[in-house]
């Protein structure tokens, strides 16, 4: 009996050994034969229907193969040196495989990401979970890795993920989390991101490797899967239930790229563009997931929810920066409801250079229309256009003296609404000019009904998620010298897209869609509105670098450039010692306006926040920076009650809570006053 026992362990010890020296395969990833017929379809489809009917070629691969790379490990913090040097091979072979329908390297890849991943984990919750951390060294934990080099050796990559850990265990001893708590939540956090990642099958992988090759034509070409692309015809139809914002992958932090017009978050007023969001709650004492490190796509699955549930957000604001102490806030989810994306006005009085003036504002949270209701000649169809050609006439009629439109954060809609708006401040003439690659010359759009509903001082709010529709409208003003476009440069989306079925081509159920950029935008001058947007008359402080945020930060957006200019007639509303007066006006209020200086400071310090991409693991001074980071939003909100010398108020021809639309009618104000005399 015993020398069957040893026997029997002997060839335990045996087969262990052929096991880590030969781990079997990972049966979970299958290269299915549709995968290469869709890959070899979409090439084709993007090769001879996309705008720049480019070919997918040793220069396209090398830009997909280091796409991919990033998809999987954004922050550089699994891959060795080593593992990129061996996956050299494909760097200008994807272009052939793929047309061979061959994706293989998608797998090769993915799987020995999968093996990394594992090694970390086990690195993180055998070594790392429960142990005692110095918080008094002098160092730094750099969160957002995206240019920095692969890691050579393991011990590099031990590095990185200590301070990882070290940086979260800080983040929760400072927020007043206690010891085991601490560990018990990191345990948790890393336990649900294992859980998430083992759940990526066959089609995930092929899902992001698929949409690496359609991205490499534009940012806005994209391959949907089945489930995907259920998802997007959702989002189009605005049927979706959450909280109404669009989230972005910042290093190791969720951030808030966009928060939209109708939704909750806009509503609340609680949470906004730039925010960080690292820990998600379900309902009002469900525990508050912590995200930090985690996949978008798996905190958004967190975030949204049925409508009418509760969520609860624990966020890092933009003002205050990975520095500044967690606010935990609560929403409601809900459905963008039609109502609440419709145009609304507002009346503010003020003096300005003596006068009393009347100053009304329309906010244009998006470009809609209902072509359903059209096409069926409902004469009461929804429209953006019908909306503000009747607050227009309600506005002149209680004699406003002029109108400031805000499309702040309007991301566009209708291509017809954004015409025919302009329509409504100009007589006639071209609006915007389409080019299809498949043209030689472009098709002018114009506006062709004669009348003009609205022909005083007019003012234009743009920001940097000011896209598309609202770009054609902005321009179409500034061309048109009708108006003054006031704010930050616009995000520079001048490309128009459509989803084709690929059901339509291979008979699979298996098969997804693919979105593909078909035409592009221009100005009547003939300016591109790609890529570097409208430019404002009046330029305000912005917290953006165009580098980071919009069309530009993306390095395979289409370039701007320029065709022929329509023919169009210029109003005398704006011309150039107009323009110069409004900024000279402007920058005099610079000098001497507490509250534009309060907006400045604060964008300053928002920006400085927002480009930070180190925290120090120093507990002393990282309690030091939260306190400043406190203190900074104390004195700025301050300003609201803020004295002068004489203990009075200090008093300013015009007082808002929104800076922005504040300064857009004091130009709106100036240009008044300059044509008045």
């Amino acid at each position: 009996m015993k020398r069957f026992v040893l026997l029997m362990l002997f060839c335990l010890t045996v087969a262990l050994q052929a096991f880590s020296n030969n781990p079997p395969a990972d049966t979970t990833l299958v290269e299915k034969p549709v995968y290469g017929k869709q890959a070899k379809l979409i090439s084709l489809l993007l090769a001879n229907y996309h705008y720049q009917k480019l070919q997918l070629n040793d220069s396209l691969s090398s830009a997909i193969f280091d796409a991919y790379l990033k998809a999987l490990d954004n922050n550089r913090s699994f891959f060795l040196a080593s593992d990129i040097a061996s996956f050299e091979k494909y760097r200008k072979e994807i272009d052939n495989l793929t047309a061979a329908e061959n994706v293989s390297p998608a797998f090769v890849i993915y799987r020995v990401f999968r093996k990394r991943f594992q090694e970390r984990m086990s690195f993180v919750t055998d070594k790392l979970l429960g142990q005692e951390f110095d918080f008094s060294k002098d160092e730094y934990y750099d969160y957002d890795r995206e240019t920095a080099p692969w890691p050579k050796t393991q011990q590099e990559l031990n590095d990185i993920w200590v301070k990882s850990v070290k940086n979260q265990a800080l983040s929760l001893k400072l927020s007043g989390k206690k010891a085991e708590d601490i560990n018990k939540i990191i345990r948790e956090r890393f336990e649900r991101y294992i859980k998430s990642q083992s759940q990526n099958n066959s089609d995930d992988v092929f899902e992001v490797y698929m949409n690496t090759i359609a991205e490499a034509y534009d940012p806005h070409t994209n391959y949907f899967s089945p489930r995907a692309a259920e998802l997007f015809a959702q989002d189009m139809n605005q049927s979706l239930e959450g909280i109404g914002a669009r989230l972005q992958p910042d290093g190791d932090y969720t951030r808030v790229h966009e928060v939209l017009p109708g939704g909750p978050a806009e509503k609340s007023d609680l949470i906004h563009a730039n925010d960080r969001i690292i820990g998600v709650g379900q309902g009002a004492t469900g525990e508050v997931v912590d995200v930090v490190g985690w996949r978008l796509d798996d905190v958004v699955k967190l975030i949204k929810g049925p409508k009418g549930t509760q969520v609860r957000l624990q966020v890092l604001p933009a003002e205050t920066g990975i520095n500044g102490p967690p606010v935990l806030i609560s929403l409601i989810r809900d459905k963008v409801k039609l109502e609440d994306t419709k145009p609304k006005k507002q009346i503010v009085e003020t003096t300005q250079n003596g006068k009393k003036l009347k100053l009304g504002t329309i906010i244009i949270p998006t470009f809609s229309m209902s072509f359903e209701e059209y096409q069926k000649g409902d004469p009461n169809y929804n429209s953006t256009t019908r909306d503000v050609k009747k607050i227009l006439q309600e506005l002149q009629a209680e004699g406003v003296d002029g109108v400031v439109l805000d499309l702040r954060n309007n991301g566009g809609g209708s291509l017809m609404e954004a015409i025919s708006l302009t329509g409504l401040f100009i007589k006639n003439g071209p609006v915007v000019q389409v080019k299809s690659s498949t043209s030689r010359t472009a098709e002018v759009l114009t506006d062709d009904d004669p009348s003009v509903v609205y022909s005083g001082p007019l003012v234009v709010l743009t920001n940097r998620f000011s896209a598309s529709a609202s770009e054609i409208f902005a321009g179409a003003i500034q061309d048109y010298h009708r108006g003054v476009i006031v704010g930050e440069s616009t995000y520079g989306k001048g490309t128009v897209q459509s989803v084709v079925p690929l059901d339509k081509y291979i008979q699979d159920d298996g098969v997804g869609s693919l979105k593909v950029t078909l035409q592009k935008f221009y100005r009547a001058t003939g300016s591109s509105t790609q890529h570097k947007g409208v430019t404002p008359d009046v330029k305000l402080p912005s917290a953006l670098n165009p580098e980071q945020f919009g069309e530009s930060s993306n390095p395979n957006a289409l370039p701007w450039d320029e065709i022929k200019s329509a023919l169009y007639q210029r109003t005398p509303m704006v011309d150039d010692k107009t323009l110069q007066g409004l900024n000279k006006a402007y920058k005099e209020r610079l000098k001497s306006d507490p509250y534009l200086n309060k907006f400045v400071s604060e964008t300053n310090e928002t920006r400085r926040n927002i480009e930070q991409k180190r925290v120090s693991l120093n507990e002393t001074v990282r309690k030091k920076e939260m306190e400043e980071a406190e203190q900074r939003k104390a004195a700025n909100h301050k300003m609201d009650t803020k004295l002068d010398g004489e203990g009075r108020p200090v008093s300013t021809p015009l007082q808002l809570d929104d800076e922005y639309l504040r300064e857009g009618l004091m130009v709106l104000a100036d240009l008044i006053t300059s044509k008045i005399g």
